[in-house]
Formats: structure tokens, C-alpha cells, sequence
């Protein structure tokens, strides 16, 4: 395996990364803090915005002139939690094994920001012309919640030309993916003896009865494809991954709660979703409500983020190109990220990043560490794309 004069450099760095346990929804603080020291005298800005607690932070750090149509590299600082019984080697302890480096973040996505910031002195180095961002969000784990507040605060911060979301696709370009929208629906009943069960409100029964409704649609959704749909599979999906209630056998459940979600791959297959659940949910409440008129059914959304829409034209498949030169194939995925969000905002972006989607969120996380030496090549050449000095730094 051929290395990279910034490769030591990069795997320090991750090692440093993965020790922070930035699980979703847990305060980042610390590691936002570490990144913006590395970036001292690196940096011409760097700006920070907060959750509502002020306890979690985005980071939006700029490299060269404060001026318009750079190119922002795009990540985020949280990963999902770990049962550590479930690995061989401590999660938030970068380890090294073979050719691999494991840890709970290594391919999701605490490599990719590792290489960014290997790189971040030399494209200082490099007389820019335009700059070159770093994004770093919270809570992208847990329905996006951090990039809609990054987004925000960059009202008045030099626009970007185009994203590169360092999400692991085992660096192969994906233009477009689909949406995520996720929701907590609750039901509420009224509990009772499970003997009598007329006199009571079963919350489970009828959430099941929800989810059935949910789960039914699918041979609809399927026949609602675009012809040309690019996706695998074509349609979109739902999924309802967990659910609780009730207290015991012998007890009507008096609540039920679950949290479901649906991939769109068009924006009106969400309508249509939303549209045949508010039938089934009419006919449900009319029923719960004949014998407790204080029943109900809630869903809260927990996010609704727009896909990745695919723009052959697109200026960030345009930069992949001409960083990985040729005509390299662009895909597509199911999985949602961050592009979508910023394409929405008006930064065409693209997804591209070292490591493997299918260790990602498993136990014994790791990303190759040829994958690493592969994104610091193509990473460097983007002092040239943005009109200033390519300078590979040697040791």
C-alpha cells in the first residue's frame, strides 16, 4: 500500500477524534473545541453555532479570502451510540489492525474530517484565490437537527460553489439520495382489565392497527416509481423500528408509542403517505373515541429532510470530476445525509468519502486505511480547483 507524506499525520488526528465519544444527542463541546485550536492560525474565520441548550456546537471554519465560491467539505462530529460487550477493541479507542483502523466514527465519518484537517495546514499554504470550508455539525445521527442551525448562521458568511459531505461511500461520487423523514407516533387509550377489554382502549391494538395501515401502502408506493428512478430499491420505503406500551398480559395497554420513518424518493409520495394515514387514523380515533372520547393519536416529526436531488449539471459532480479526473461513475444510494439539506440551501453538493456504508453503526467500525491515503490524494488537489497552489507537503 503506497502512503501519503500526511497519512501519520491524519491517523493522529483520528486517533484524537474517536477518543471524544460524541454520541448523538450528548454534548460535542470538547471535540469542537479541539478542532478550533487545530485550526489556529489555519483558519481566516471560524464561526460556531449552538443548540438551544448551548451544550452542542456547528462549526464553520474558513480557509482562505472571505470571498464567495469556494468549496465547503462537509461532515459531521457525532456518531451512534455503542454497546462496547459487542466489540473487540474499546469503541472510542482508535485501534489499528492489518490495514484498518477500528472505533466507533472511523468510517462515519471521523476519517474523512481527520484527512480535512491533516490538510488544512497546506491549503492554507496555498494562496487561494477561494476558500475552502469546513463544515462540522451536531446531532446529524438523531434527525439532523445540527445543519439546519449551521445553514442559518451563514447568512452572511462567504457562499460556497459547491459540498463535498464526506459521507463513507467508499469513495465513489453519489449524486443523489433519497429523503428521510422520521416520526414518533403515540397512541393514547384507556387502560382496563384485559377480562373486560370492551370497557377499555387498547393503545397497542390500535397501533397495530396504524402500523398494518403504514405497512400497506407499500405496493402502492412501488407503483407510484418514476420510470427512471436510479434507486435500489426504486420506490420509496417505510419502516416502523421500534414500538411500547402497555404494562402487563393482563392489562389493556392504555398507551403505545413507535418510531417509523419513510424514505421518499419524489417530495409527493410524502404527501400521498401522509394523506392515506390521516384516513386510517379518522377511522381509528372514531372508534377509540366512541368509548373514551380523550383518546388520541400524536405523531411528532422528528425530521423531514428533502433528498439529494440528482443534477447532471450539477457544479460539485462537475468538481468530482475534475478532482478525480476522467469520467468516473456517479451513483446513487438509499441512505439519507446532509447533501440534501445544503443542496436545498443552494449548495449543490455531492457525497463522496473514505470508508464503508455497511460498517457504519455496526460494532467493530473501521475504515481502511488505503481509503485514507486515497482521500488525502484527491483532497489535496483542490488548491488548484479553487484557482490556488496545489502544495503536497513532504516529511
Amino acid at each position: 500500500m503506497s502512503e501519503h507524506p500526511l497519512l501519520d499525520d491524519a491517523l493522529s488526528i483520528l486517533d484524537d477524534l474517536i477518543a471524544f465519544p460524541s454520541v448523538a444527542l450528548t454534548p460535542n463541546l470538547d471535540l469542537i473545541a479541539w478542532v478550533v485550536d487545530r485550526l489556529d492560525g489555519v483558519a481566516s474565520d471560524i464561526r460556531l453555532s449552538h443548540d438551544p441548550t448551548g451544550t452542542r456546537a456547528n462549526l464553520f471554519a474558513t480557509i482562505g479570502p472571505m470571498v464567495d465560491g469556494g468549496i465547503m467539505l462537509a461532515g459531521h462530529s457525532d456518531v451512534v451510540p455503542v454497546d462496547p460487550d459487542d466489540w473487540a477493541s474499546p469503541p472510542f479507542t482508535a485501534t489499528r489492525r492489518a490495514d484498518r483502523v477500528y472505533g466507533r466514527g472511523t468510517a462515519d465519518m471521523k476519517g474523512f474530517v481527520a484527512c480535512v484537517l491533516a490538510l488544512a495546514p497546506s491549503f492554507a499554504a496555498a494562496d487561494l484565490v477561494r476558500p475552502i470550508h469546513l463544515a462540522l455539525t451536531y446531532d446529524e445521527e438523531d434527525g439532523f437537527h445540527g445543519a439546519p442551525v449551521l445553514i442559518d448562521s451563514l447568512a452572511d458568511a462567504p457562499r460556497p460553489a459547491a459540498a463535498i459531505v464526506g459521507e463513507p461511500t467508499g469513495l465513489q461520487v453519489v449524486g443523489a439520495h433519497k429523503g428521510c423523514y422520521e416520526y414518533t407516533t403515540t397512541v393514547t387509550g384507556m387502560d382496563g382489565h384485559s377480562s373486560r377489554p370492551s370497557e377499555a382502549v387498547s393503545a397497542v391494538h390500535h397501533a397495530t392497527r396504524w402500523i398494518s395501515g403504514l405497512l400497506g401502502l407499500a405496493g402502492e408506493l412501488a407503483q407510484r416509481a418514476p420510470a427512471d428512478s436510479r434507486f435500489e430499491p426504486a420506490h420509496t420505503t417505510t419502516n416502523v423500528g421500534t414500538i411500547g406500551g402497555g404494562m402487563a398480559r393482563c392489562t389493556v395497554a392504555g398507551d403505545c408509542s413507535f418510531e417509523w420513518e419513510m424514505r421518499p424518493v419524489q417530495g409527493s409520495d410524502a404527501g400521498f403517505v401522509k394523506a392515506r394515514m390521516a384516513e386510517v387514523e379518522f377511522g381509528l380515533l372514531a372508534e377509540m373515541r366512541s368509548v373514551h372520547p380523550e383518546a388520541s393519536i400524536e405523531t411528532e416529526v422528528v425530521c423531514e429532510i428533502d433528498g439529494l436531488e440528482w443534477d447532471e449539471a450539477s457544479p460539485a459532480i462537475e468538481l468530482m470530476r475534475s478532482l478525480l479526473g476522467g469520467d468516473p461513475p456517479v451513483g446513487v444510494v438509499a441512505y439519507g445525509t446532509e447533501a440534501g439539506l445544503y443542496q436545498a440551501a443552494g449548495i449543490p453538493s455531492v457525497v463522496w468519502g473514505p470508508g464503508d456504508i455497511g460498517v457504519a453503526h455496526r460494532p467493530d467500525e473501521y475504515v481502511e486505511i488505503a481509503d485514507l491515503v486515497a482521500c488525502l490524494d484527491v483532497l489535496e488537489r483542490l488548491p488548484g480547483s479553487v484557482g490556488g497552489r496545489r502544495r503536497r507537503l513532504r516529511t
